[in-house]
């Protein structure tokens, strides 16, 4: 008899567990019906959330190798191991290394724009996973990961920085300390856009400031930003990282403006 009620007991318990996980797939359905999941960048239904559907994946041009071990530059066809892009040996930069995951094209500049202006910050994972598969090699030597900043009026503005979206994110998937508030915008400056390769290095000149030097004393440091344009702003970040003692410094963005460099 003890046996039968608890046969009964179990099964009336599983019968409960199976109606609840029905129920769960309903309410999954009936959200997905309603709500239904579309292209992170256009309105294309697709079957999970935070991809994108077939023609906007084709519109993503993703960098790969050969590239430039320095400005991350892809090359147009087969280098040797090493090689430099003229634009690095022209104008060496403050920084050690830097790769950018995606050209800035059509569908890369639709994704910034939304992450930076349109509240987005839902897109923040997907393209910080994609940022984390571009710099596997830098990510790992880095000890910290650190935001390029927003002056706090524009932070005031925008409410948040998506530059610190995608470093808060990219160090969670690849858990690296993240320091949000280490290097700070100490003046603020006009916005970049628009401006020429000396007028952007004028803007950013000395505008960045390491709060805490031994936040970077001797570390090797991961810069984020969203695009890589001309490297004004990261360049004038990577000088005072590199003036509060930083070891290393490499910088790594979601999109960079350019077209293929041809090797030296």
């Amino acid at each position: 008899m003890l046996y039968c009620q608890q046969m009964g007991i179990e099964g009336a318990f599983g019968h409960r567990e199976g109606w609840r996980a029905a129920a769960g797939r309903l309410g999954t359905s009936l959200v997905g019906l309603f709500f239904p999941t579309t292209c992170l960048a256009c309105a294309v239904m697709v079957q999970r959330e935070g991809a994108l559907c077939v023609e906007c994946w084709k519109g993503l041009q993703f960098i790969e190798e050969p590239v430039c071990p320095v400005l991350g530059v892809p090359f147009s066809y087969q280098v040797d191991e090493g090689t430099v892009s003229p634009a690095a040996m022209a104008n060496p930069p403050a920084f050690d290394a830097a790769r950018s995951a995606v050209l800035y094209d059509d569908i890369a500049r639709l994704l910034v724009h939304r992450l930076k202006y349109k509240d987005r910050a839902e897109l923040a994972l997907p393209m910080a996973r994609w940022m984390l598969r571009a710099g596997a090699g830098i990510i790992e030597s880095s000890d910290i990961v650190l935001p390029v900043p927003l002056h706090r009026a524009r932070l005031l503005l925008r409410r948040y920085n998506q530059a610190a979206e995608l470093g808060r994110t990219l160090s969670g998937l690849a858990g690296k300390p993240f320091g949000a508030d280490v290097l700070i915008r100490r003046r603020a400056t006009r916005q970049q856009v628009g401006l020429g390769q000396k007028a952007r290095e004028a803007n950013v000149r000395g505008a960045f400031k390491v709060k805490r030097p031994e936040d970077v004393m001797g570390r090797n440091v991961l810069l984020i930003d969203d695009v890589f344009t001309t490297g004004a702003t990261v360049n004038a970040a990577a000088r005072a990282l590199r003036r509060a003692g930083a070891a290393k410094i490499c910088i790594l963005t979601f999109a960079r403006v350019g077209e293929p460099d041809h090797p030296a």
